[in-house]
């Protein structure tokens, strides 16, 4: 897998989202590099990680990132989540975890009323094949709706979206899957590592309850909803994702320098 290592300090590993890249975190990169070194990492047919059969695995890839960088910290945002708490779960190198709208289990369930219809990504996989690039830009549109950024989130993700070339289609597949399928909330119990929940709060596809009722699972969470934040409130609302990331950073590493109010 590709990753793109920037800064100096403290590790802090970056996995994004569903169709996105390592580049799509460039808001975080800009206020963080100077205190955290950053690993921006491009998942399985997604960025510069081209194969010509990716492997969208949760395994498999959690295992591959962590032979490939050193003890840290994990963030992952949406998608992008599962693989952290999977590698947190696998192994002591991680050192503590962060979401950013991400929670264990993404679709309902009569114990899960916070989150969507598992159809809702059976959707997506059937329009990816009928309408590639107007489903990954409805997708992006998903992505903001509600934030109160939400012009400005959406123009950072049409730019970020194909400046590493165009996802793998297959790739798209298996991560749906993953977003279908994936539910790790009887494994929460079990991370030995404090954990950070970012929820925007006009998130329309990961609920701020879920993400809230998510924390309560996992031992030493903390829950913070960004107000005003879509799906991705590390772009509009940036200041503020990074100073909260820091301060957890700094519950690990005392020794780094607190960001300017």
């Amino acid at each position: 897998m590709h990753i793109e290592v920037t800064g100096r300090g403290p590790a802090l590993v970056l996995i994004h989202g569903w169709a996105l890249h390592g580049g799509v975190f460039a808001p975080l990169v800009e206020r963080l590099a100077d205190r955290c070194t950053l690993y921006c990492v491009d998942l399985p047919g997604h960025g510069q990680s081209r194969d010509p059969h990716p492997s969208l695995q949760l395994d498999a890839c959690a295992r591959e990132l962590l032979a490939q960088v050193p003890a840290a910290i994990w963030l992952g945002w949406s998608l992008g989540g599962l693989f952290a708490l999977r590698a947190a779960l696998l192994s002591d190198q991680v050192q503590g975890v962060a979401l950013i709208a991400a929670t264990p289990r993404f679709v309902r369930a009569h114990d899960w009323p916070h989150a969507v219809e598992s159809s809702v990504f059976h959707q997506f996989g059937q329009d990816l094949q009928r309408d590639f690039r107007g489903t990954l830009e409805r997708f992006l549109a998903l992505d903001t709706i509600g934030s109160s950024h939400a012009r400005e989130e959406l123009r950072s993700l049409k730019q970020t979206l194909y400046a590493r070339g165009e996802p793998d289609a297959e790739a798209l597949q298996q991560g749906l899957h993953l977003l279908e399928t994936c539910d790790l909330r009887a494994d929460l119990a079990d991370l030995r590592v404090p954990s950070l929940w970012i929820s925007g709060q006009r998130d329309r596809l990961v609920s701020p309850a879920g993400m809230r009722d998510a924390a309560a699972l996992a031992p030493w969470s903390h829950h913070l909803d960004i107000r005003g934040g879509g799906h991705a409130p590390f772009l509009g609302h940036a200041d503020e994702v990074a100073r909260e990331l820091l301060e957890f950073v700094r519950t690990l590493h005392p020794e780094v320098a607190p960001l300017s109010p």
